[in-house]
């Protein structure tokens, strides 16, 4: 079974359809967010990379058509349209760790119409999770104003694979290391952990643990003290450190109770034991909302360690995004749904200081003193350039996190700034509202003659008596 197949069944309904129909023209869909969260005042563009990765790569093969076969309960022959469809169109989008406003498309897919609607739930799938998570990390890496952030997220988060891309995000937005093995193998990050309460329990001593733990590993150690009283544990942890010694360079760890009181009782022992080089690392259900209270509390704690709440963006864990389709064949077009009405045509997003951002059709000159956030980004279903880095993603998270408004950065009650609307997307997308419902009323009163019939006289729009 191939990614081909991880899509909805109504997008290879929709696709055959096309196919069959010869609806094959250029079709334009935009990805974006309708809405920001509650308790949030950005967003950080994610996600970008792995879509690029998926359209490279994306064929449906016969085993493929198979497969939509069984699920479509049709016989294979059916489906052998789709054999072969593969993606040669061209990819606009923000590049990773941008920050991005509601409306903005963070990227938009031109394609044949049915390659471009295959590809719709991979493309929201991997941009929508890798945007909702890189948003909460960075906002835990604010709070913890310039102390190391570090993701203890795999064995908490949505499945492995949730768990690489909360890896991969956080080292985006600054995070200084992960305790997944693979991730940092696979993406270059510093490994990072300690112990678990099982290995203490395990030995019966804290002492012995925490002797044979530093025996088995060369170089600094970090002790996890909290398993039966946490001031004791910190004394046997000084007192193997010392023995040992192994203190520069070195940690203790605390994972539950009052953190902030702990960690400075923690502190007050190992400066006492001459040991002021060894850090206090914090864990335990934290996120931007817990390391904000820490570090304004100023609890002496050296490293935060986030998981489950940031793997699963807790308190915010989904987006309101979408993926739709703005033009057909030359033709802008839009949805009028209640609440989610869509504006039409190709855009770009015009960037000024301070996120002061308009929203623009793609073929707007732009002016001084403004950037343009989309970047074409794959052309003919190829990449346009090599793969993008985490650490040039980095740079510009950095480089816009510094414009960024305060109002928008704050962790308890962020102002988020909204985007503007061109006068010439504005005056489209008026145009094309009114050739819609124009189209709804003609379609209306065709069906109230057809109701009528053609004997029918004028409405008698007499009051009627009440029974």
């Amino acid at each position: 079974m191939s990614h081909a197949t991880v899509t909805d069944l109504y997008e290879v309904s929709m696709a055959l359809s096309y196919l069959r129909e010869g609806m094959t023209r250029d079709a334009t869909f935009s990805l974006f967010v309708r809405d920001l969260p509650p308790g949030r005042g950005f967003l950080v563009s994610a996600g970008l990379e792995p879509v690029l990765d998926f359209l490279t790569d994306f064929r449906v093969t016969s085993d493929d058509a198979r497969d939509f076969a069984a699920a479509l309960g049709c016989p294979p022959r059916e489906v052998g349209p789709l054999v072969g469809l593969g993606f040669d169109g061209e990819v606009r989008a923000v590049p990773e760790g941008r920050m991005v406003l509601p409306g903005e498309p963070l990227l938009e897919v031109t394609a044949p119409l049915p390659q471009a609607q295959l590809v719709e739930t991979w493309l929201l799938g991997q941009v929508s999770h890798q945007t909702t998570v890189a948003s909460k990390a960075a906002r835990c890496v604010l709070a913890a104003a310039g102390r190391p952030v570090v993701d203890f997220s795999l064995r908490r988060g949505h499945g492995p694979e949730a768990g690489m891309q909360t890896a991969r995000v956080g080292a985006m937005v600054g995070f200084d290391g992960t305790s997944n093995v693979a991730a940092s193998l696979k993406f270059g990050l510093r490994a990072s952990g300690t112990m678990a309460h099982s290995y203490i329990e395990a030995f019966g001593d804290e002492e012995a643990a925490f002797t044979a733990y530093a025996r088995s590993r060369a170089g600094p150690v970090t002790f996890l003290v909290d398993t039966y009283d946490t001031a004791d544990g910190v004394v046997t942890a000084a007192r193997v450190l010392n023995t040992l010694r192994r203190g520069p360079g070195s940690a203790i760890r605390l994972d539950s109770g009052d953190l902030a009181g702990l960690a400075r009782r923690s502190r007050a022992i190992l400066d006492a034991a001459g040991l002021p080089d060894v850090a206090i690392i914090a864990s335990g259900g934290l996120d931007e909302y817990g390391v904000d209270r820490l570090v304004r509390s100023g609890a002496p704690i050296d490293v935060y360690a986030v998981g489950t709440k940031v793997g699963t963006s807790s308190d915010a864990p989904y987006l309101d995004s979408a993926y739709k389709l703005v033009e057909y064949d030359g033709r802008p077009v839009m949805k009028l749904s209640a609440a989610k009405v869509t504006a039409p045509g190709r855009k770009q997003v015009l960037r000024g200081d301070g996120l002061d951002d308009v929203i623009t059709l793609a073929d707007e000159d732009v002016p001084g003193g403004r950037e343009p956030l989309l970047r074409r980004v794959m052309s003919g279903g190829r990449r346009t350039g090599p793969p993008d880095t985490l650490a040039a993603a980095h740079d510009r998270f950095t480089g816009d996190l510094s414009a960024v408004p305060g109002h928008a950065l704050r962790i308890q009650d962020p102002e988020p700034p909204v985007a503007a609307v061109s006068a010439r997307l504005s005056a489209l997308t008026s145009h094309v509202r009114r050739r819609l419902e124009k189209g709804v009323e003609e379609r209306r009163e065709e069906r109230r003659e057809e109701r009528a019939g053609p004997d029918a006289g004028p409405p008698d729009d007499r009051p009627r008596e009440e029974p």
